[in-house]
């Protein structure tokens, strides 16, 4: 009787626990599809990225510098979307259906754009860096999505901060499933229409880099004499904005911007001898070249080995007649002349913006023009002294103006709406050099292009006033002959200069073979783009 009992009570322990555990598993299952349903009621957000936007670069006339082009990128869910229907926009079919086929939403770049439905939205993205783009050494490039040099740089900040994104949010349910009945949340940045806005005039910076074209390693630079805005800065070779890699396994150093590089000036610089020459009464000078002249107990040779016979200043300027420019240089007050090459600019730095500044080159100490070779040197731009094409602009501008150095500039200031400035500065121009001194410069250098029959400056369609130069440099060539810089520098039109025009063909040889050609097609370029309506 006993056992009886106690297996009954073993019976109903073991039913009691069987129940207990049906009761409990039905909980938890019930617990879980509770949770399951309540997971599938919340709702949260995705955001697809169709690539951001910039700030823009812009010409002097807010024609983009950067941002000149857009490409299409369209955003696509797969669940409210056919692949046929994607099919004929993408640029690449092949990877749109590898995306398409994980049923995710994604973007993806296309050949044209179409019209926004439910399951596809179409942006218009510019690209930083089209294919034609101009000017690189002005705008720079970008390193790891930062400004690294030029106005991408110096204005890192203003032209990517702030909202570029472009994009497309949907709601999705607890697994992640687009709810399309609940619409889409459309962001389209106007990053592009903010940015800053330079002196560079784009027409004209096309001309340069086309006139320039010929030019294994060199500068154009361009201005405008009154106010100095550089309208044009061209370094030789150029690179693309893209491919950064290739340009740093060039040897000619494409990176470098040649215009901020300083060069021996040669003869450009007599330019500087005859205004110190005017200053001190000294116009009439005459002087017969025979070819060379002794500055003490050296001897230094004119180009023309039979000399140039009595010349006059304007005569010894036409000539380029090294002689005279060195006789002269013994009859000047040195610590006048030398701080009239400081006044002009010569020995210091031009500062453009940040990471861009003009190196100072070289201006001879006055303790070192005391020596009469250093002297007869500095006369007509050899010896220690070097300089920048953009500082041999400055004096070709405060010569063409009437005698007022203008102090360099590229930037205009910012913009918000790509349509106004702020921030703009006035031009400021400094006295170097009187009015009558400035005026009888630029009868020289019109006369040293139309009374040189050799002279290959002149344009076609235009009268100009420039100086060549062929600076030595002390280098030789495989074939033992030294290197020289050619230079021009020149002032357009002659009558009423508005444009100064500064080109250095580095290694080049002859000013008037390889730098003058360059200076007249430019020239008549500008007029002709000027005329055109």
């Amino acid at each position: 009787m006993r056992r009886r009992s106690e297996r009954g009570i073993l019976i109903l322990t073991a039913a009691f626990f069987l129940m207990f555990t049906v009761i409990v598993c039905n909980y938890m299952r019930l617990s879980q599809e509770r949770e399951h349903v309540r997971t599938a009621e919340e709702s949260s957000f995705i955001t697809i990225n169709a690539g951001d936007t910039q700030g823009t670069v812009y010409d002097r006339n807010f024609v983009p510098l950067t941002n000149a082009e857009s490409s299409v990128v369209a955003v696509a869910v797969p669940s409210a979307v056919t692949l046929d229907e994607l099919y004929d926009y993408a640029a690449d079919k092949s990877d749109l259906s590898e995306r398409y086929s994980s049923g995710k939403p994604f973007a993806f770049r296309c050949v044209r754009r179409g019209e926004d439905t439910a399951g596809v939205t179409f942006f218009e993205v510019p690209v930083r860096c089209s294919r034609n783009m101009t000017a690189p050494h002005v705008v720079g490039y970008l390193s790891e999505g930062r400004g690294a040099t030029g106005i991408e740089y110096a204005y890192d900040r203003i032209l990517r901060g702030g909202n570029m994104e472009n994009s497309v949010t949907y709601s999705t349910d607890g697994f992640g499933n687009i709810l399309i009945g609940a619409g889409k949340d459309v962001i389209r940045s106007t990053k592009q229409e903010t940015g800053v806005v330079t002196t560079i005039d784009s027409r004209i910076q096309r001309i340069c880099e086309r006139a320039g074209r010929s030019i294994d390693k060199g500068a154009i630079v361009v201005t405008d004499v009154d106010t100095g805005e550089i309208l044009a800065l061209a370094s030789f070779p150029g690179f693309s904005v893209d491919d950064i890699g290739a340009a740093l396994t060039d040897e000619r150093s494409p990176l470098i911007n040649r215009a901020l590089y300083s060069y021996s000036v040669g003869s450009a610089f007599k330019l500087v001898t005859a205004c110190e020459g005017l200053n001190e009464g000294l116009g009439g000078y005459v002087y017969e070249c025979t070819g060379s002249i002794d500055v003490g107990g050296q001897v230094f040779r004119c180009h023309k080995y039979d000399g140039h016979g009595v010349q006059m200043m304007s005569e010894a300027m036409t000539n380029s007649c090294n002689t005279y420019f060195i006789a002269l240089s013994q009859l000047l007050d040195t610590q006048k002349y030398r701080s009239l090459a400081s006044e002009l600019g010569f020995g210091k730095e031009i500062y453009l913006c940040a990471g861009m500044t003009a190196s100072a080159g070289v201006l001879p100490t006055r303790e070192e023009l005391l020596i009469p070779a250093e002297l007869a040197n500095f006369s007509f731009g050899q010896g220690r002294l070097t300089a920048t094409p953009l500082q041999v602009n400055a004096l070709t501008c405060a010569i063409a103006n009437g005698g007022e150095l203008p102090m360099l500039s590229i930037m205009r200031g910012i913009t918000v709406d790509g349509e106004s400035v702020g921030n703009e500065k006035p031009p400021r121009r400094s006295r170097v050099m009187s009015a009558e001194t400035a005026a009888e410069l630029r009868k020289m250098m019109i006369e040293a292009v139309y009374l040189n029959d050799a002279s290959k400056a002149r344009p076609q369609y235009i009268r100009v006033g420039a100086k060549t130069s062929t600076a030595q440099t002390g280098r030789f060539g495989d074939d033992g002959e030294e290197l020289c810089h050619a230079w021009i520098t020149g002032f357009l039109p002659s009558s009423s200069p508005t444009y100064a025009v500064t080109v250095l063909v580095e290694d080049g040889g002859y000013g008037n073979d390889a730098a003058a050609p360059i200076f007249a097609e430019i020239a008549d370029g500008i007029i002709n783009e000027k005329a055109a309506p």
